[in-house]
């Protein structure tokens, strides 16, 4: 059951459909009578405006895709109130630090299982970079960069709460938290951060901010985001400095390989085309569903220090 049928909805249908055969949409739910009925009908299922409706349906997953701030809001009411044994939540999980803990626990005192998704963590290049990082091949990691480049435009931020501190929470909540989420996934816990944010375009939130991080494994480095990039999408890039190679990955998002310097190992081929901009996570997300790999998932503690460093760096 998909619970929120707008800008996100339509990559969760196609990645459902991308698993036919092993994953069914059965009921769609918005409070927008208008856009749940239409995707129903397209999908050729049920719809409903109450998300505490679909208790009794027989649903296996709940995936919460609304507005970031309703997250914890949705994702409790309905581990406490929907027999659904899974509930699948878009990123962010929350805004702030106290409201993830909460979440957690109520979840877990449901006895359900709380799914995040951070869908980058299946980019196929950054599944290499991940196990090159955890090799030992490039040596100690001295330096890394993170930039996120993107663009929101005015038309965006008039649609309902997008820019709003109550529900999106700015460019690192809505925007760069993949990103935020892929660095704990390479280098473990954060231990020191501090950022700078700025707001020129009159948003509630920030619309851009550079920060500079320190891992439990002591690497250090930088995670620079906007969406105030002129016209459309720039770039999103990551690059690794380590004692025994250089790699640098970008794209629309970390799609490609753009240079490699490893020692006694050749570029591997494994770039990648992309027709939309959420990389090819999500269809992988319900794979692993399917097969209940639930390890391939963020930890916990991965994603409470993912919210916990977005909170210090946007408020």
């Amino acid at each position: 059951g998909l619970v929120g049928c707008g800008r996100i909805s339509k990559r969760h249908v196609d990645a459902i459909l991308a698993n036919k055969g092993k994953a069914k949409i059965t009921w769609v739910c918005d409070k927008k009578e208008e856009r749940a009925k239409a995707l129903a009908e397209k999908l050729g299922c049920n719809w409903c405006t109450n998300y505490l409706d679909l208790n009794g349906k027989g649903l296996d997953v709940v995936s919460v895709l609304t507005p970031s701030g309703l997250h914890p809001r949705h994702v409790c009411a309905i581990a406490e109130n929907v027999d659904a044994p899974n509930i699948l939540c878009e990123k962010p999980l929350s805004l702030t630090l106290r409201e993830v803990y909460e979440v957690y626990r109520r979840v877990e005192k449901a006895g359900k299982r709380l799914i995040p998704v951070y869908q980058n963590r299946f980019n196929p290049i950054v599944q290499m970079m991940k196990k090159l990082i955890d090799s030992g091949k490039l040596g100690k990691i001295h330096q890394f960069c993170c930039n996120v480049f993107w663009n929101r435009n005015d038309a965006y931020f008039a649609i309902d709460w997008h820019g709003t501190r109550e529900f999106d929470g700015g460019v690192m909540y809505t925007q760069a938290s993949h990103y935020v989420d892929m660095l704990h996934f390479f280098f473990g816990k954060a231990v020191a951060y501090k950022g700078l944010a700025g707001n020129l375009r009159g948003l509630e939130t920030d619309d851009s901010v550079s920060s500079v991080i320190r891992f439990e494994n002591g690497s250090v480095g930088t995670l620079n985001a906007t969406v105030s990039v002129y016209e459309k999408n720039y770039l999103t890039e990551f690059t690794v400095i380590g004692e025994k190679g250089t790699v640098r990955l970008s794209g629309t998002n970390l799609n490609q390989i753009d240079f490699w310097n490893v020692k006694g190992m050749k570029k591997p081929n494994l770039d990648f085309k992309l027709d939309h901009q959420y990389g090819k996570g999500h269809d992988t997300v319900y794979k692993y569903i399917a097969q209940n790999k639930w390890e391939q998932f963020p930890t916990k503690d991965d994603v409470i220090s993912g919210i916990r460093l977005m909170e210090m760096l946007s408020y």
